[in-house]
This record gives C-alpha cells, structure tokens and sequence, in this order.
C-alpha cells in the first residue's frame, strides 16, 4: 500500500475515487492532480523500452529497481509514467484500457480499483497466474485479483497490515501506559477498547493535544478487519446492512462526537501539519504510513513515536500490477512484472520506504531503514505488521468498494465531526452519496 492522495470532492462524478490509501505505496508527498514522466534509464541503441503507469509513489524507481533490471537485460529499457492521484489515475487508464489504446506495458491498480478491473477489464489484461508461483503472496491478496474462473489479472505489490502509531512523550504526560506491549493488551481484541484509553487519555490531555486525528481513521482501521464490509461474497452490495460497517460507524461516531479527535481531513495539509505540530497522540497506522509519519513529522518527532499492535488485524490500502493486452511487448512486460513483484525486489522497496510486501518468504529478512528503527524508537517494526498481514480476513470487495468507503468518510463522518451533525444526519448524507455512486 502505499500513502494515496485519495479524496475528492464529489465522488459521483469519478469513475473511481481514490480511498484510504492506500495509500498503498502511493505517496502523499504531491498533492496535485498532475502527471510526470521519469526514465529508469537511458534507452535507444535498439533496446525494448518498456513503460509502467504507476501513481504516487510506487518505490520502484526510487529503490534502484529498474536500474537493477535493465542491468540484467541489457536489451530493456524501462520508463516510468506517474500520475500523482490515484482519483485521476484510474478512470484514465480505464478510459485506455476500453479504447484498446494508449496504456503502459504494465499498469499499477490500487486495491479499491481491483474488484472493478476483475469484474469489467479482466479481458483486457493479460492472465499472469500461468507461470508463476502463486503461493509467493498472501493468499487473499491473489484472490483479489483473479477472476471467477481463475484468471489473475494483477500480481501482489504492497499491502496495508494495521497497527497504532502513538506519541509515547504525549501519553506519558497523560499518565498512561507508554510500554508498546502492555498497551497492545489494553485493547486488544476490541477497537472500542482503544476508543476507551482516548477518554482516559483526554482527562490530563498535554495542553492543545487530541488523543486521535480523526474519526475516519478509526473507521478505516476498524471497518479494514471486517469480512464484509460493503458487498457480500456473492457480490451483493450491502453496505447498508453489514454489520462490519455498522460496527465500524457506531465506533467512529463515538469518537466523533467526543472531545478526543482532533478534526483532521485525512491527506490535507491541516493533517500534515497537526503531524508536524504534535496536536495528536495517535493515528491508525497501517504499514505504507510509517514513511509519511517520518516525513511530516520531521526530526522533533524522532524518539517520540512509537507502534503498538492494533486492536485487531486489518488491513488499508494495498496495490498490484498488470500487463494490458494491448502491450506491444507483452512477453517482457510480463517477464518484468512478475520480477518487480518476486519477494527479493519487495523486501528492497520495504528498506527504502517500510511498504509492506505481500510476499510472506520476504519477512524473515525484512530490515527497515536504521533511521526508521530509530524513530520510531525502535519498536519491532517487521514483527507487528508480519503478525498482522497473516492474520487478515479475506474481505469481499466490490466495483464500486472504494467510493463507498470514501462516501462514508469524506462526506458523512466529515459531517459530524466538522459541522456538528448529529450520527443520523451524517449517515443520511453518506446515504445519499452512495445511491449516487451506485446509480440508484
């Protein structure tokens, strides 16, 4: 997964609406809406170049990947194409992918876009589970990405594994628990139980502090655990009966209508800067985050930070990548991404940016950046978000997963949170927003 810019202000009008990032090996560094070219390497001299559509910030290019590959095949090329948000990414590339025209040899698709291309696009990519080892990945991460009668159209990159990201210096001055392990123990099991320690955390709150930066991103954390969230196994949309869903928005809700959230629009620039600032004690932390939380918070919060186990496993954002059939080169695309994807090239992109692969035989080696360690004050990184990616709920996700997801966050707990409304009226906007998403 990767961190996604994955917000839009009407999701009617998307094709697909980027969610909880997913971020996802997606960056948020750029928050635009814009696209930009960068070569992995010099091509000419006769050579096959090949082009990847990715969006954000994938890792490839910046953990040598391609440069590593084109040394190896001297004949290959290979040239980056990036498109920042994942909201303009994906109905441009299904625009490309209906024409028969115009796509990447290989195209990256975030994890609420994958129902989608397995249910209307699977004609147009390529099958990659002939010739490969499909026990190299998670097995509901491969699940995801194959059709019905057994066509994977997409191999495993990042995933998302929860855990909980804390201010150890804030909960101190709280008088809480500050020991990773133990607090782990006071909510296991239950989200509501961490939504719990936030009421004993607002009690002797440091001066200007918030005990979570959002009701959101409890909701994303909580409602990632479910097995059902928004569609059934069978495909059925149920968003509006599913008692994951329901679960996850009383929890939020709780939250939301306390004095414990600190407000925050999840991906705008007031987030980075409460990161920056330390106005909050925590923040639902899957493992694309990591990264983010070292960037926005900058050297102040080196030491400060520190990862507990989340109250149950779940899992936010993730990608994969395809080959398009309309690739002229094809046989290397595939050849590529299978490479890109093997367990030795995810446990690079890990080192550099901590996105966690979706390779199990990668953990045991995995080794986060010293300076990652470090801030995080030397929490075992590896080691919680491992236990958790093997623990994830195989999830039924739907074509329209990720604008419902967003639908509830962006329009129906921003309601309550931000402008006073009370949990029905919030719901009853989201409501709205998703019969619009589904043409109803």
């Amino acid at each position: 997964m990767r961190t996604s810019t994955r917000r839009s202000r009407r999701l009617g009008a998307l094709a697909a609406v980027a969610a909880l990032t997913t971020g996802l090996l997606a960056g948020c560094a750029n928050d635009d809406d814009g696209a930009s070219n960068s070569d992995g390497g010099s091509g000419g001299g006769g050579r096959t170049t090949l082009t990847v559509g990715t969006f954000g910030v994938f890792g490839y290019k910046q953990a040598g990947l391609y440069d590593d590959y084109m040394k190896l095949h001297p004949d290959i090329s290979i040239k980056e194409n990036v498109t920042t948000r994942t909201d303009v990414y994906w109905p441009k590339t299904l625009t490309r992918l209906q024409a028969g025209s115009g796509t990447d040899d290989i195209q990256a698709i975030e994890v609420g876009n994958i129902t989608e291309a397995v249910q209307t696009q699977a004609a147009k990519f390529v099958d990659l589970g002939k010739d490969v080892d499909k026990s190299r990945w998670l097995d509901w991460k491969t699940a995801q990405a194959t059709t019905k009668d057994g066509k994977t159209i997409g191999l495993g990159t990042d995933i998302g594994p929860m855990a909980i990201c804390y201010r150890k210096d804030l909960f101190q001055k709280a008088g809480l628990e500050t020991d990773r392990t133990k607090l782990a123990a006071q909510w296991k099991g239950d989200w509501k139980k961490y939504v719990d320690l936030g009421k004993d955390y607002m009690k002797k709150a440091p001066s200007g502090t918030k005990y979570v930066d959002s009701a959101s991103s409890v909701y994303n954390a909580a409602v990632g655990g479910e097995s059902e969230r928004y569609y059934d196994k069978d495909g059925n949309v149920v968003w509006d009966e599913s008692a994951g869903v329901k679960k996850s928005w009383d929890t939020a809700m709780e939250v939301a209508t306390s004095n414990m959230s600190a407000k925050l629009k999840q991906f705008d620039p007031t987030w980075d800067q409460g990161f920056a600032k330390g106005t909050f004690a925590t923040v639902a932390c899957p493992a694309w985050m990591i990264g983010y939380i070292e960037q926005k918070s900058g050297d102040s919060g080196s030491g400060k930070w520190d990862v507990a186990a989340a109250p149950t496993a779940a899992n936010w954002g993730g990608s994969f990548i395809g080959v398009p059939t309309a690739s002229k080169h094809q046989k290397e695309a595939v050849a590529l991404a299978k490479w890109l994807t093997a367990p030795e090239q995810q446990a690079k992109v890990f080192a550099k940016q901590a996105s966690f692969p979706s390779t199990p035989s990668a953990y045991a080696d995995l080794k986060p950046q010293a300076d990652t360690t470090a801030y995080f004050s030397n929490a075992p990184i590896t080691q919680i978000f491992s236990d958790s990616a093997k623990t994830i709920p195989t999830q039924s996700l739907g074509a329209k997963d990720q604008p419902i997801g967003t639908a509830i966050t962006d329009v129906g707990i921003l309601q309550v949170e931000q402008k006073g409304k009370s949990p029905a009226q919030g719901w009853s906007a989201a409501s709205k927003e998703i019969k619009d998403v589904l043409g109803q």
